[in-house]
């Protein structure tokens, strides 16, 4: 307000008296020319006319004329100022016209301007300090909620609050925010994903090699040791090649590269495997045929679907456990069935969901087993309920097809 208001006051107050000045001359001028034109007419000086000269101003009332006319008379109009004043004259053709008005007239001028002054800066300070005050309520709670948002980043969350200030450095940075929220939110549900993965991916080979332990324990014969030690032995390599898969998925996003499988080697495999399980739960587990094909996939990730779904008959099927593969146009249908319950009508296809589960398990096998299908091109689905048959659809490999051709 000083700024502003300081070099207004100055300069008006200079702007008043020159006005005050230019005024007085202009009523001498005025004033002398009546005069003047009286002479002329040959009749007196009307004290009347001059005083309607000195009323057409500002401060009229207390102006002063004091005309001299040639031959000596002097005629006087308006009050006698006292104390300082300011003053203009005129004169020509034998008379001298000087006006005055008190000095006093013309600083009441500057004082009624230093009140305009004043109440406009107040105002205009008000408006100021208003508008101030909503700009920093615009700025303070987008920063608060920078702030709030920057701490909860801090602590793990990810949920954010909005921010929508307007100020484009401000959004820029919330917008930061976001981002460092959703990747942070991306990195620990992959982790979380992670680490629910890999149990399951490592459970399933380790109960088998358990029971594959347990067999050799319980038997005293050297060639049966023998068989169930080299079988044993195979499982360790292949939990070796999860292991080694979760580390590759857990460093890369690369995925490792399908190859031709024999597919019948990989069933075999899995038989051997689980069969002492089923044995022990007085159950049996066979291959009802052999496909003689050969399929693209990724090795580890195929011996997992297929000892997850016969683990899966394990935990919730009943009486003989099947798997039975056959050809279907350009695709290899892999089914493995039970004599169980099977899925309740109520889940149906939700059983590959996470956290869903028929008998109160985390639910998560068969829904890593689909995306691991998926993954190599395949899917698995649920073709029907009871008795529960489970199909892996696997894509033929190129070698197959063409022997068959030949053939």
């Amino acid at each position: 307000m000083l700024l502003v208001g300081l070099p207004v006051l100055l300069v008006g107050a200079v702007v008043v008296r020159q006005q005050a000045v230019g005024d007085l001359h202009e009523r001498a001028e005025a004033i002398l020319i009546v005069v003047q034109a009286r002479q002329a007419e040959g009749v007196p000086i009307n004290a009347g006319q001059v005083r309607a000269v000195l009323n057409t101003g500002p401060d009229g009332e207390r102006m002063h004329a004091r005309i001299q006319v040639a031959g000596g008379a002097l005629i006087r109009v308006g009050p006698m100022p006292s104390g300082d004043t300011f003053s203009a004259s005129s004169s020509g053709a034998g008379v001298f016209v000087r006006v005055q008005v008190p000095r006093s007239a013309v600083d009441a001028s500057v004082f009624e301007l230093v009140l305009v002054v004043i109440a406009f800066s107040v105002v205009a300070f008000g408006v100021a300090i208003a508008l101030a005050l909503m700009q920093a309520r615009r700025l303070t709670a987008p920063l608060a909620a920078l702030a709030e948002n920057a701490d909860r980043i801090g602590l793990g969350q990810s949920r954010l609050l909005p921010v929508a200030s307007g100020v484009a450095e401000i959004d820029r940075v919330a917008a930061g925010l976001e981002r460092s929220a959703e990747s942070m939110a991306t990195a620990l549900a992959a982790e979380r994903d992670f680490a629910t993965d890999a149990s399951h991916q490592l459970r399933t080979p380790l109960t088998a090699l358990s029971m594959r332990l347990e067999e050799i324990s319980a038997t005293d014969q050297l060639d049966l040791v023998r068989e169930e030690a080299r079988i044993a032995r195979g499982q360790v390599e292949r939990l070796t090649e999860v292991v080694d898969g979760l580390l590759v998925r857990a460093r890369s996003t690369r995925r490792r590269a399908m190859s031709d499988i024999d597919l019948d080697a990989v069933l075999v495999q899995q038989v051997e495997e689980w069969a002492p399980a089923f044995r022990s739960a007085g159950r049996r587990l066979v291959l009802r045929s052999r496909s003689g094909m050969r399929v693209m996939a990724t090795p580890g990730a195929l011996s997992q679907v297929v000892a997850t779904l016969i683990e899966n008959s394990l935990k919730h099927g009943a009486g003989t456990a099947s798997i039975t593969a056959r050809r279907s146009g350009r695709s290899l249908v892999l089914e493995v069935s039970d004599q169980g319950p099977g899925v309740p009508a109520e889940l149906g296809a939700r059983v590959f969901e996470r956290t869903v589960s028929s008998s109160g398990s985390t639910g998560l096998g068969l829904a890593l087993a689909r995306d691991l299908a998926e993954a190599d091109g395949g899917r698995l689905e649920l073709v029907r309920n009871h008795p529960p048959v489970f199909a892996l659809f696997l894509n033929v490999a190129q070698s197959t097809t063409h022997a068959a051709g030949q053939v």
